[in-house]
């Protein structure tokens, strides 16, 4: 039997199932685990490219946030990062931001809304990461925080679909989130954050994408492990997650 099968024989209430690839969760898997001690990893994305961008500045100010907290950060720009499929993914800053969701354990991301939306800055940053680089899954099993700014009333448009966007990436969201209304009126000429509600609400979030990432990230490969992937090959999981026919 292979190790926490369910079963070698078949079972009579789940014929469709393959009871040699069917494993029971057991809390001792999770106990077997080497514990990292170097700091969490953490990616931070913006999806603005203006001189004085407000998500830039909160992203600033969420990094300064993370390393206090005992982190190790870097955060990606965005600016010449060609559209998705305009370039081929050898394209340097394709590459580059590439490299770093492969590095980071989690991530914060964070977006202007627009009309309504998360920006096409924000979404051409995500669609360059694929599920699957060969073996590698650059993001699931990972943690991330969202957060957005607007230019009116609080809206939470983007951050919900940066949620979307979460899930479909196989990432372990938080529950808290940032939004900052009337952005411009939250930070000084220098750029700094001013203190308030929003401000605190960046602290609290920060903290618990620390806390989430300390708690899963050596046990992400037991919780994304799944039996439908167990039954296919590296390959065709493969092709069927990065979608190449469109």
């Amino acid at each position: 039997m292979r190790r926490g099968s369910v079963s070698q024989a078949p079972l009579p209430d789940l014929p469709n199932v393959d009871p040699a690839l069917l494993r029971r969760p057991d809390p001792a898997d999770f106990k077997q685990v080497a514990t990292s001690t170097h700091p969490p990893r953490i990616l931070l994305l913006y999806g603005s490219v203006r001189e004085r961008s407000y998500s830039r500045l909160l992203t600033l100010e969420a990094e300064r946030l993370l390393k206090a907290l005992g982190a190790d950060t870097k955060i990606f720009d965005p600016r010449d990062l060609p559209l998705p499929d305009g370039h081929p993914e050898s394209h340097p800053k394709v590459q580059e931001l590439r490299a770093l969701a492969i590095w980071s354990e989690g991530m914060v991301w964070c977006s202007p809304e627009r009309h309504g939306a998360m920006t096409g800055i924000m979404k051409a940053q995500i669609d360059w990461i694929p599920l699957s680089l060969g073996s590698v899954r650059p993001t699931q099993g990972k943690t991330l925080a969202v957060m957005e700014v607007s230019g009116g009333s609080q809206s939470f448009n983007a951050v919900n679909q940066l949620r979307i966007l979460g899930r479909w990436m196989r990432m372990i969201t938080i529950p808290n989130q940032s939004s900052v209304a009337k952005a411009f009126q939250e930070f000084d000429e220098a750029g700094r954050m001013k203190p308030s509600a929003y401000y605190e609400r960046v602290v609290d979030v920060m903290e618990e994408l620390l806390k989430f990432t300390w708690l899963t990230r050596d046990v992400a490969g037991h919780l994304v492990d799944r039996y439908s992937e167990r039954r296919e090959s590296a390959e065709q999981l493969s092709a069927r997650v990065n979608l190449r026919s469109i």
